[in-house]
């Protein structure tokens, strides 16, 4: 099974930024690495996700426009910039990794991820 480790969270005041780091101990041009985050009183949400294999990322709406996912298949790493923070970002952020597969597309459906991290803490003060 695949470990993965986030790193990069912390406190910040709204309309800052913070970036989340994604370590796994493995990759390959077929994974899927995925975020989500989990709001306090509130179910756990997929954010974003991206696809080694051609680097491509799909955002929620939610933070499409303010967050980037940036895969590095060297480092075994998925970063994710996030930008013009504002209060409802405040949540607990998790990774969580699998291989595509015979999927056409890089899921956001938690159910289907195996391998997931401990998660960061990110707290955005008004």
């Amino acid at each position: 099974q695949v470990q993965l480790m986030e790193s990069g969270g912390g406190s910040v005041q709204a309309g800052g930024s913070l970036r989340l780091s994604c370590a796994a101990s493995t990759t390959s041009g077929d994974t899927c690495v995925a975020w989500f985050r989990q709001a306090p009183g509130k179910d756990r949400e997929g954010i974003a996700n991206v696809y080694f294999g051609d680097g491509l990322a799909r955002y929620h709406a939610s933070v499409r426009g303010r967050f980037i996912l940036s895969p590095n298949r060297a480092k075994n790493t998925a970063d994710l910039q996030m930008s013009n923070l504002t209060p409802e970002d405040t949540a607990i952020y998790y990774c969580a990794s699998r291989p595509r597969g015979l999927m056409s597309f890089c899921s956001l459906s938690q159910s289907l991820y195996g391998s997931w991290g401990q998660g960061t803490q990110v707290t955005v003060s008004s």
